[in-house]
Order: C-alpha cells, then sequence, then structure tokens
C-alpha cells in the first residue's frame, strides 16, 4: 500500500489528506443527525399538549429549546404564542433557519472534497504523463522503468481521486436528503402546534365571551 502511495506522487499526500477529512465528517454528521436526536419521538405531541392547557414556565420553554431541532423551533414558536399567527409563523422561519445551517454543517465542505478529489487525481494523471514524455526525450522509448512509473503515478492517482470522491458524494447526497426529510417533518410539526396555539386561543376567548354573559 505505502509502495502505491508513492507511485502515485505527491498528490497523494492531499488525496489522503482528504479522504481522512471526508471521513471524519462522514462520521460526525451520521451521529449528529440520528433520527432521534433531531426528531425525539413523541415530542411534537407534548408539546402540544402544553400549548392547549396549562401556563408554560419560561424556564420550561429554554430547556425545550436546548432539547433538539425540533425542540429549538417549536420553542420559538412558544416564546411569541400570544402574537398573530403571521408573526409566530415568522419567528418559526426564522429560527429554522438557523436550524437548517446547524444540520448542513460541514456539508458543503463534503460536497467540496467529493468535487476535488477527482480534479487532483487529474492532476496526478497529466504530471504522470509528463514525466513520463520527460523519460522518452532523456532516454529514449528504450527505458521502460521510466514510461512504467510515469503510467503508474498516471494511473494511481487517477483510482486514489474516484476511490475517495465516490464515496464522498453518495455520502453528500444522503446526508443533503436527510436533512430535506428533516425540515418536511419540522415544519409539519411546527404547523401542528400554530394550530393547537389557534385552538387554544379561541376557546379562551370563547370561555371570557361566556363569562361575560
Amino acid at each position: 500500500m505505502l509502495e502505491l502511495v508513492i507511485a502515485g506522487g505527491w498528490v497523494m499526500v492531499p488525496i489522503l489528506l482528504l479522504a481522512v477529512g471526508a471521513i471524519g465528517i462522514s462520521i460526525e454528521r451520521a451521529w449528529t443527525l440520528r433520527r432521534r436526536e433531531v426528531l425525539p419521538p413523541g415530542l411534537g405531541d407534548e408539546v402540544r399538549q402544553w400549548a392547549r392547557g396549562r401556563q408554560l414556565d419560561p424556564k420550561h420553554i429554554d430547556v425545550l429549546r436546548t432539547n433538539s431541532p425540533l425542540g429549538a423551533l417549536l420553542a420559538a414558536a412558544l416564546d411569541i404564542r400570544h402574537r398573530s399567527r403571521d408573526l409566530i409563523k415568522e419567528r418559526v422561519e426564522d429560527t429554522g433557519r438557523h436550524v437548517l445551517h446547524d444540520l448542513e454543517r460541514f456539508l458543503p465542505t463534503l460536497g467540496t472534497i467529493a468535487a476535488v478529489t477527482p480534479l487532483l487525481g487529474l492532476l496526478g494523471t497529466v504530471f504522470g504523463m509528463i514525466s513520463m514524455f520527460m523519460g522518452i526525450l532523456e532516454a529514449g522509448v528504450g527505458d521502460a522503468n521510466r514510461l512504467a512509473g510515469g503510467i503508474g503515478q498516471a494511473l494511481i492517482s487517477t483510482a486514489a481521486g474516484l476511490l475517495v470522491a465516490i464515496p464522498a458524494l453518495v455520502a453528500h447526497r444522503w446526508f443533503r436528503a436527510r436533512v430535506a426529510g428533516f425540515v418536511i417533518e419540522m415544519e409539519k410539526e411546527a404547523i401542528a402546534l400554530l394550530d393547537a396555539i389557534d385552538d387554544h386561543a379561541v376557546s379562551g376567548k370563547a370561555k371570557g365571551k361566556g363569562a361575560a354573559a
């Protein structure tokens, strides 16, 4: 293996560093984007019960905000639950942009790795071919070792770039799709909470009118 790395030339160094980076990002995102960490089971139903029922404690909302990305989104709605639906929706959308940014952390870097490593492999191919032609100019076509070295550098660097880029691209697309799915589900939970807040407000007004009558 070490011989292959050496034969691939200097471009193998950045390719290997990018490979380590891609592995690290993939492991970190796989751990962070676990479903139960982003969308804790039953959290939406529990928060809607809070909205329909008793007076909410601000400390309780602060705990919810740090619970998960979904908790942060729902807490943003509860913070201004006494305002109009449009204002609550606007606050949820603003918070959602921050939540999405956190969910997509490091994914642009992973996408860059997937795009750059094939180019590095191609660059290694170019340098390998240059080395081969320089060998032909200096020693003619009779020196098979020099020709093989240039061809080997070209093939190894190209293969290494593709071996890093393909898994990185697959991981990038998979994580992006996972985040998109989470966003859709969080939007559904946020809309359901807005409806619960509206129902609570309407029932409160109805009780007030009944008591006044």
